[in-house]
């Protein structure tokens, strides 16, 4: 149940060196072939900046290789479609898998963020000036990665990344996810079974399934190796139906994440350990935090994210905010502001944003608004009720954050897919017994309204 009211990374360099030898770089193709720079925005203390590599050659590129110089006081924070390697002020950015093979007369780009004033100097490309590069001499080459196939959300799009204030596929393009939330697992774990996740899979379209793991109230502290098996199960199940899995350390209450860091620290390194091959697991790390300041946020995710990524190094991890994951907005609003002069140290991460549309007016729309133009941002949970998840629907208002995220391609998870007794709950009461999930005749009036939106086409 909700009480409720996404950046700039450092960079792991030592995580994403081991990745370098995967990379041959072959040189470029002709003396037309060029990466230019440009800012493309800047906000005083940092700014954006963004490489066009565009291939002027007769020859495609197999691969390739950026490196500048940033003056002292200028350095990188996040990074998109590339690897890098840092050596002093000296940066090395190297293709993908999906966009190292550039043909003639095209471009690829790709991006990061950039803390102080300065501007790249110096630039190479595969060894040669950025401003106009050389016919190479019998090229290596490399076998390009084929693009995902298949028609589940997972084999469409792949393995899951940041890329700038977007959540990408694996050929870096933005996607929006949509799906629904287990309740409690503790209460509801009869409504997430294999006839009700055939449903959500294949009648309802859904892209992803949160699976909702309380810690407190009757919850993970009470049996930590039964939830992990319930939490590894769902895991599964999701899958097998090509869905993508949020695994939510469900933390409410009490709201400081750090009172579970210990707990938090076995659940997921198992949790990672275990499906770390995977590629359609994300990691929320903390539900609602309350009651504390940004900065232990912060503090638990710099503690947490290490161990997760000491077991997949790629996948997405969702970090909770202020005030029930509301950015601050059940606060004193400036909840964002905190986030971007101090920022999660770790890469491939998004900020989550809760909201109940009955509950939560324009001030909650308009900080999320701000949000999105500055962070990358993820809705892991929302409900057309009240706050409670109860009380009467406010579908108006709900569309309005719905047409806000479609348009930036922000994901999200409504709660929640159980037959609770709350409007909340998509199902009438005593649907998960009788096991009687298909059709609409079983649903609430908030079920038809969020089916009829997750069921609406993709664009993947």
């Amino acid at each position: 149940m909700r009480r409720s009211r996404s950046l700039l990374l450092s960079v792991a360099a030592a995580v994403v060196a081991a990745g370098m030898a995967l990379y041959a770089v072959s040189p470029a193709a002709a003396a037309a072939t060029t990466a230019t720079f440009a800012k493309v925005s800047d906000w005083g203390s940092g700014w954006q900046g963004q490489y066009i590599i565009t291939n002027g050659g007769s020859a495609a590129l197999t691969s390739w290789k950026v490196e500048f110089t940033l003056p002292s006081g200028t350095s990188v924070g996040a990074y998109w479609d590339s690897l890098l390697v840092t050596s002093g002020q000296r940066f090395t950015f190297t293709n993908r898998e999906y966009n190292g093979r550039i043909a003639p007369g095209a471009s690829v780009t790709f991006g990061f963020t950039g803390t102080g004033s300065g501007s790249p100097t110096g630039c190479l490309l595969n060894g040669t000036s950025c401003t106009g590069t050389v016919t190479p001499t019998n090229p290596p080459t490399t076998t390009p990665t084929n693009p995902p196939t298949g028609t589940t959300p997972v084999a469409r799009n792949g393995q899951l990344k940041v890329c700038g204030r977007q959540l990408c596929n694996s050929r870096g393009k933005a996607i929006q996810l949509r799906g629904m939330s287990t309740h409690g697992l503790q209460w509801y774990a009869n409504c997430v079974n294999d006839k009700s996740l055939d449903v959500l899979a294949n009648e309802w379209n859904a892209d992803v399934l949160r699976i909702s793991m309380y810690i407190q109230e009757g919850g993970y502290e009470t049996d930590p190796a039964g939830y992990t098996a319930k939490v590894n199960d769902l895991i599964e199940k999701a899958s097998a139906r090509g869905l993508y899995a949020i695994v939510d350390w469900h933390m409410l209450s009490p709201g400081d994440p750090h009172y579970n860091l210990a707990r938090a620290r076995t659940f997921f390194q198992q949790i990672a350990s275990r499906h770390k091959d995977k590629t359609n697991i994300l990691y929320e790390i903390a539900n609602e935090p309350s009651e504390v300041h940004w900065s232990s946020i912060k503090s638990y995710a710099d503690q947490i994210i290490p161990v997760i990524r000491a077991q997949d190094p790629d996948g997405v991890v969702l970090v909770g905010t202020e005030d029930w994951s509301s950015l601050g907005a059940s606060g004193d609003g400036q909840g964002v502001a905190r986030i971007q002069a101090s920022p999660v140290s770790a890469t491939n991460i998004m900020y989550t944003f809760h909201f109940y549309a009955a509950s939560h007016d324009d001030y909650y729309l308009n900080t999320f608004r701000d949000a999105i133009a500055k962070l990358p941002m993820f809705v892991t949970e929302f409900g057309t009720q009240q706050a409670s998840g109860d009380g009467g629907n406010n579908f108006a208002m709900a569309q309005r954050y719905l047409d806000l995220m479609a348009q930036n391609k922000v994901s999200w998870v409504n709660w929640n897919y159980s037959d609770d007794m709350r409007t909340g709950a998509v199902f009438t009461q005593g649907t998960c017994t009788a096991g009687a999930y298909t059709g609409t005749a079983r649903l609430k009036e908030a079920g038809v309204w969020i089916r009829d939106r997750i069921r609406t086409a993709d664009d993947f």
